[in-house]
């Protein structure tokens, strides 16, 4: 069969027809692992439980990706290798985590390569790429030249749909606890779980008017402590809201993951990028989920780290 001009337009409108016709899905993500202690969990602790939690939900693959100088101690290694033994996926998230537009392009790149001999020989490996900080590189001329190098390299961008500051949320709570504060875990769950679904549904609904269709998404997560006790509760309530949860293989076969954003604006993920590279004013396409003063104003009208007057049993977070 000779493929004309009309024929492959004609066989990419039946792809997105197909892809439009699917439940909505989303795929878990996980930066930053192995990560030290937090306010609950020792690193080895959240690792276990984190497992679990995702195991009892039924959640099939997710990612990590990995930030391999936490893999230079044996403790380090051996937790992303259960990760990797429990049937998860991983991938190179950088050796240092450094800001890409703040590095020079060489020193950045040798870093990537650490990181990859850092991961040989761990089972489930993907060859993908995550930037810190969703950072791809400005200028332009950086920004191109990585995209060459991890072609090079045969990575591919392991891009972010749905954008948050859960670790900005972890961090709050960790610097609760280190000032001995109280903290009502009740609402600070509360806080988590609507956090990530409303920007989720931010996201899709943001592609539904840019794209015309509900992608296969990926949720930004890290591996931190918020997860590990409530991942099993997040992945309850997407279901509960149409949601299947679905591996990153599958996620990653989206049209969208070909897509090359002319944009520099690139640190809200991959349906921002588009909607940017579309007119969207930047200021649309980043949620209150990403904004740290929002964030601020949330816990505290939520009284999440404000002990009450009146006598009050502190929930269990479990």
């Amino acid at each position: 069969m000779r493929f004309t001009p009309k024929c492959c337009l004609f066989v990419l409108i039946l792809c997105l027809v197909s892809y439009s016709s699917q439940a909505k899905q989303i795929a878990l993500s996980f930066d930053d692992a192995p990560r030290d202690a937090g306010p609950m969990f020792s690193g080895a602790e959240r690792t276990a439980q984190l497992i679990k939690s995702l195991r009892e939900a039924n959640s099939g693959p997710t990612v990590f990706f990995v930030k391999t100088s936490g893999m230079e101690t044996e403790e380090g290694r051996a937790r992303i290798e259960q990760y990797a033994n429990a049937g998860h996926l991983i991938a190179n998230h950088t050796h240092s985590h450094w800001w890409l537009n703040r590095t020079e392009t060489d020193s950045y790149l040798a870093d990537i390569d650490q990181a990859e001999s850092l991961l040989q020989g761990l089972p489930n490996r993907r060859p993908w790429f995550r930037f810190p900080y969703l950072d791809e590189g400005r200028p332009i001329a950086q920004r191109n030249a990585m995209r060459q190098a991890l072609q090079e390299r045969g990575l591919k961008n392991g891009y972010v749909t749905v954008d948050n500051f859960d670790w900005y949320l972890a961090r709050q709570w960790q610097r609760a606890v280190e000032e001995g504060r109280w903290v009502n875990h009740h609402a600070l769950k509360t806080v988590y779980l609507d956090m990530l679904m409303s920007a989720v549904e931010f996201y899709d609904e943001l592609a539904a008017s840019h794209i015309g269709r509900s992608p296969a998404h990926v949720l930004l997560l890290h591996e931190n402590d918020l997860a590990a006790i409530y991942v099993d509760e997040l992945i309850e309530r997407l279901r509960d809201n149409g949601w299947d949860i679905v591996s990153p293989d599958t996620a990653y076969a989206d049209p969208i993951a070909k897509y090359q954003a002319q944009t520099l604006f690139a640190w809200q993920g991959r349906i921002a990028a588009i909607a940017s590279d579309r007119g969207v004013p930047h200021t649309e396409l980043r949620h209150y989920s990403s904004q740290e003063a929002a964030l601020d104003k949330l816990l505290s009208e939520r009284g999440v780290f404000d002990k009450p007057t009146s006598d009050f049993t502190i929930l269990n977070p479990q």
